[in-house]
């Protein structure tokens, strides 16, 4: 295929990554809203505050791997890597101080809302020296943001240099400078329509409807009241803190069992992983922190390490926090890129990169 259907695979991949993200946020706002484990104090607590995160219209999570590169190095070689496959030194180090942050902001509250209803998503990836790459989507507007250096070292392989494109590539050229460059989605639709060289169009995409994420809620409802044990305590950063306790690869099967038949109604990206991704998981128990401000959910922490069965692994674990999302907005000076400039510029990059 051309550079315009790389291209195209690009933007897709950005809307439907975004729209998973937000579909998720709403299925987990909804899932314990419904009241999972209505018996126990601990679980109406938690009931309550993730009731209070689907109300909202607008929201920001962001998940920090928390880890250090000597974890992830014992990590990869309890893997048993082939030669030469290790995890270089600067990938772990990289990887160690990664964070990632969405933003959602809806016309509905979010545990109601379905892909037509947002107006605005972001999406950020940043590592310990800074941001490495952006995306806000506002309407039909796409915005986006990369440091070409910081990730042409992290894959591996060298990005052309601003100064190595041709002229009509000046927008591109602002792209790899780091600058924000701005797209028109229905633009970028019709320079790319028509580029299947006659292949049939693609059928409608499924989409978690209100009704699917209620069966969902459902679903998911029953196995954690099943499966998971909650408590309370006092923490010392004056939150309160309700620990959710549940055998991993029990908890994984038996949800994926019962939200298997409402799976085709899943958009692209969330497939579920099938029982031989799961026989060899471990089923050590594993435990959920939710951090909790006058009943408001701030942070998640799960500790990840007992899964590795390495004692090398010392520290492993996935925080995620919450906070009011706000008006995801248009950054100032974004240069509009023409998509057919664009897609021209593209090539002669791929081109040029080529030589290297």
């Amino acid at each position: 295929m051309g550079d315009r259907t790389d291209e195209e695979t690009i933007i897709t991949a950005i809307r439907k990554t975004l729209t998973a993200t937000a579909v998720v946020g709403a299925v987990l706002a909804g899932t314990a809203a419904c009241g999972t484990v209505e018996q126990l104090t601990a679980g109406q607590q938690l009931d309550a505050a993730f009731e209070k995160l689907g109300k909202e219209k607008s929201l920001s999570v962001e998940l920090d791997l928390d880890t250090d590169e000597r974890s992830l190095k014992a990590l990869d070689a309890s893997s048993d890597p082939e030669p030469g496959d290790e995890l270089p030194d600067e990938v772990a180090e990289l990887l160690s101080g990664v964070k990632i942050s969405f933003t959602v902001q809806s016309k509905k509250p979010l545990d109601v809302s379905e892909e037509k209803d947002y107006v605005g998503m972001a999406f950020k990836v940043s590592a310990a020296d800074g941001d490495l790459v952006e995306y806000r989507i506002i309407g039909d507007d796409l915005y986006i943001r990369t440091d070409a250096e910081a990730l042409s070292e992290t894959m591996g392989f060298p990005l052309p240099s601003p100064d190595d494109l041709p002229p009509e590539a000046d927008g591109l050229k602002k792209a790899l400078s780091g600058e924000w460059v701005t797209l028109d989605g229905k633009e970028m639709e019709d320079a790319t329509a028509g580029l299947g060289d006659g292949e049939d169009e693609p059928s409608a995409e499924p989409s978690l409807d209100a009704r699917t994420q209620k069966k969902l809620v459902k679903a998911l409802r029953s196995t954690i009241a099943r499966e998971v044990e909650f408590r309370t305590s006092d923490g010392d950063d004056g939150a309160e803190h309700v620990t959710a306790t549940a055998p991993f690869r029990t908890l994984l099967t038996e949800l994926v069992e019962e939200i298997e038949p409402l799976a085709d109604k899943f958009p692209p990206g969330m497939e579920l992983p099938t029982a031989d991704d799961l026989k060899d998981a471990p089923n050590t128990k594993v435990t959920a922190d939710f951090a909790l401000n006058d009943g408001e959910l701030t942070e998640v922490h799960v500790d990840l390490a007992k899964l590795a069965e390495n004692a090398k692994v010392k520290k492993l674990g996935l925080k995620v926090r919450f906070e009011d999302g706000g008006t995801v907005t248009a950054p100032s000076g974004a240069t509009e890129l023409d998509v057919e400039d664009l897609l021209g510029g593209f090539a002669g990059a791929m081109m040029g990169a080529e030589d290297f």
